[in-house]
């Protein structure tokens, strides 16, 4: 499929979110020849700024080859904004219903389609102190081995050092650099025609990682952890300091008797979303 249409609506964006993005940031940007020039494929970006989507939409239009963004439900129905997001195609993720998968199915009919869909594998913003890439949920591996089309890591630095990761004001002063570095597509042919089981998912995910991570690496001149920063090995320690501390000072957790962990079939797709790192 040659070059998506870039269509009124994204035309309509670009007019708005541009000019402050240029004022704002200088660029830095490399590996437009890897975003591949036809077909469907899905590109993995790391995560760590709440503007950082804007920055790298401006990198993706550029290369003529527009993604879309798998995100909240609630951002489509909020008046301009939620007109835009169904006018540019982006891919509403319903974590609170029955239609929590859906996002899936969408995904790869954009992908089958001949679309670029962008995935931010890490399902939020990185929580590892240095801002490095943190281990990543199983959405972008589960659409790339279904659909087996290319993967092409991206990272990206500078929008954080604007609005670092869940800061509330900006540091504009004095003006940033936008770096962005797009990879070759990363190598996944061992996993195709095999079973999709939750331990193929997990390690074509590290793959993935792995190559942004590198590509960050580069970006930034420095070596990334050994060990990615895992937010659910951090939840589980949290959970054996607090029971640690009320062991040591006599004090107990309480929770209604038969109470399930998980009650109802929307929770149950709100987890499975979480799991898969859809919406951001």
């Amino acid at each position: 499929m040659p070059r998506r249409r870039i269509g009124f609506w994204y035309r309509f964006a670009a007019v708005i979110c541009k000019p402050p993005l240029v004022v704002l940031l200088k660029r830095d940007w490399r590996g437009m020849e890897n975003i591949p020039a036809e077909g469907g494929f899905i590109t993995a970006v790391n995560h760590n700024s709440h503007i950082d989507p804007l920055a790298y939409a401006h990198f993706q239009y550029n290369t003529g080859r527009v993604p879309r963004f798998l995100a909240k439900s609630g951002l489509f129905k909020k008046g301009f904004v939620g007109a835009a997001m169904r006018g540019t195609g982006q891919i509403p993720v319903y974590r609170e219903s029955t239609d929590a998968l859906s996002a899936f199915r969408a995904a790869i009919d954009a992908v089958e389609r001949g679309e670029c869909v962008a995935f931010y594998p890490e399902g939020t913003l990185t929580r590892d102190p240095d801002g490095w890439p943190m281990t990543g949920k199983t959405g972008a591996a589960r659409v790339a081995l279904q659909t087996k089309c290319p993967v092409i890591p991206v990272a990206q630095w500078g929008a954080n050092e604007v609005l670092p990761p869940y800061a509330k004001k900006p540091h504009l002063l004095p003006r940033k650099t936008h770096r962005v570095l797009a990879g070759p597509p990363v190598d996944l042919d061992r996993f195709y025609d095999r079973e999709m089981t939750p331990e193929l998912l997990k390690e074509a995910t590290e793959a993935i990682m792995a190559a942004i991570t590198r590509q960050l690496e580069e970006i930034r001149g420095a070596k990334a952890p050994e060990t990615p920063y895992d937010p659910r090995r951090e939840r589980i320690e949290q959970r054996r300091r607090t029971r640690s501390q009320r062991q040591r000072t006599g004090r107990r957790g309480t929770r209604s008797p038969g109470t399930p962990m998980v009650e109802t079939e929307q929770a149950r797709n709100r987890v499975v979303a979480q799991e898969e790192g859809l919406g951001t």
